[in-house]
């Protein structure tokens, strides 16, 4: 009760960056509880006891969403107002991940090994060297499609549970954060064992490149996420509020099907960035 009392929908939307503040507070909590309690399966009790703490948020916000729906009609308005959402979902997410990365990179080797050991098999299972010609069109497309199947997730996780795509964004900001944090972690090392610890700037040059590696085309994909775990959340709502057939059920399944469409367009931008920009810049 005093983790999820911290803020509402309503400051949230006002105040995104607080989001920002109790996503590394919601996460870095959850990260010490599961060591604590549950040392040897900390990397999967962190992600839940974090979503544990989320969830009320993020249904609260889902209904005031649903209600925006059968108060304005413009439909350019209604997205404006659905953007407001999606900020601060994003910027939660954002503390999760540097939360995240943070405790990566300070931690005892043999803490990280345990705190993110699910997630460290997970990047280790799709990891894979994008190079040219042919093979980069099939990274690509197998990039978007499994995109896609999590953009599915999301929705079906919303929809039959309400808040339930938070559970599958906060999954992956630990698996973006362990992958970040791993590149750091790897890459300090190198500079401190070539050059020393008097290379301030050399490390600093590292821990932007490695945020801004991932975040290129990391930021469109999880705002495409959100997206459609709203349009998810929205509908269940409405499912439980509205009768099937109304004008007004007809509204709200319009505009989902708006935020699923706009989505799909974000997880395109992010796959393109991922595959054809990234490796040129990085």
């Amino acid at each position: 009760m005093v983790l999820e009392s911290l803020t509402n929908p309503f400051k949230a939307v006002k105040k995104p960056w607080e989001m920002f503040v109790l996503g590394m507070v919601y996460s870095s909590v959850a990260l010490f509880l599961g060591n604590w309690i549950f040392k040897e399966q900390a990397s999967l009790i962190m992600v839940f006891l974090t979503v544990v703490a989320c969830v009320p948020l993020i249904y609260h916000a889902i209904k005031v969403e649903e209600k925006k729906d059968l108060v304005i009609e413009d439909e350019r308005r209604l997205l404006k107002e659905h953007s407001k959402a999606i900020i601060f979902l994003m910027m939660l997410f954002a503390g999760f991940v540097v939360s995240f990365v943070f405790w990566y990179c300070i931690l005892p080797t043999k803490l990280v090994q345990t705190t993110f050991h699910t997630q460290t098999i997970t990047i280790q299972s799709i990891n894979v060297k994008i190079l040219g010609g042919a093979i980069r069109t099939r990274t690509f497309m197998s990039i978007m499609m499994n995109n896609l199947k999590v953009l599915i997730f999301c929705i079906l996780f919303s929809f039959l549970y309400g808040a339930g795509a938070i559970f599958v964004l906060t999954w992956n900001a630990s698996v973006i954060a362990t992958a970040i944090g791993n590149f750091i972690r790897t890459n300090l090392s190198l500079y401190a064992t070539k050059m020393g610890f008097s290379k301030l700037a050399s490390y600093l040059h590292i821990i932007t490149v490695g945020l801004l590696k991932y975040s290129l085309h990391g930021a469109p994909e999880i705002a495409a996420y959100f997206v459609a775990g709203l349009a998810g959340g929205i509908i269940s709502v409405a499912v439980i509020n509205e009768s099937f057939g109304t004008k007004k059920f007809t509204r709200i399944v319009l505009d989902s099907s708006d935020l699923i469409v706009i989505a799909i367009l974000l997880l395109l931008i992010a796959a393109v960035i991922e595959v054809y920009i990234t490796p040129i810049i990085f």
